[in-house]
């Protein structure tokens, strides 16, 4: 069990751009049709925006806000499929016998959104990229829960997903639209998280991160994240 508070989160998906229209899409939920379009990052010069990817700039437009005029702090980033887009576009390349570009393939591993965050911020502190199953949420939350424990004074939280590719969608099936969702979380007891005992067999439609950010625009006191075998309890204790 680990307790923390959450002094400020911010979410991104097609649609779903401010606390109103989360706040729409928690009372009503939906999958968006709109077509993907990234966000902008007005904050970033033309040069930095034209290397992060459309996930990247997910992550970005989440966190920066978070982050921005406040001391360094470490930085947890989770992500279950990753570059899905950017890794299928280097394996169609390889299919047609091409040479594959080394900046495409830098910026395609696990790890290649903290790296960024890092140079684009002149940033040295701490970051972790962790390659999750469906309670990715959870185990990122833990991590950073750890590293106060540790020391921090806050931390980041960022999961990001996109679409996947057409060829993916069969075996994909657990991303319903692109999203990013980043939290600096405190020292505090705001929040507990634990593991717990699930009997109810009640299915979940939506992804932990998605179902988690639709508890909070609701103000639940309580929630329950299940993906397969695994059970996490949520508890807003203040």
């Amino acid at each position: 069990m680990v307790t923390f508070s959450i002094g400020q989160w911010r979410a991104w998906a097609p649609e779903m751009r401010d606390a109103e229209s989360w706040m729409q899409w928690a009372n009503a939920p939906y999958c968006p049709l709109a077509d993907y379009e990234s966000p902008e990052l007005n904050f970033l010069t033309p040069m930095q925006r034209r290397r992060l990817s459309p996930m990247a700039r997910m992550v970005f437009d989440c966190a920066w806000p978070l982050a921005d005029h406040r001391a360094p702090m470490p930085l947890v980033f989770a992500s279950q499929h990753g570059e899905t887009t950017r890794s299928f576009a280097l394996l169609q390349a390889m299919g047609r016998h091409e040479g594959l570009s080394p900046t495409s393939f830098g910026l395609s591993v696990h790890n290649a959104v903290v790296g960024m965050w890092s140079k684009i911020r002149n940033d040295n502190t701490k970051s972790i990229a962790l390659s999750v199953n469906a309670d990715g949420l959870e185990q990122a939350f833990m991590e950073a829960a750890f590293l106060l424990r540790r020391g921090a004074r806050a931390a980041m939280v960022v999961l990001a997903e996109e679409r996947p590719p057409p060829a993916y969608i069969p075996w994909i099936v657990d991303v319903p639209f692109s999203y990013a969702v980043a939290f600096r979380i405190e020292r505090g007891a705001q929040w507990r998280l634990e593991k717990h005992q699930d009997e109810s067999g009640v299915p979940q439609l939506w992804p932990n991160a998605l179902n988690f950010v639709r508890h909070l625009c609701l103000g639940s006191a309580e929630l329950k994240n299940t993906n397969g075998d695994q059970h996490w309890l949520w508890t807003r204790t203040s």
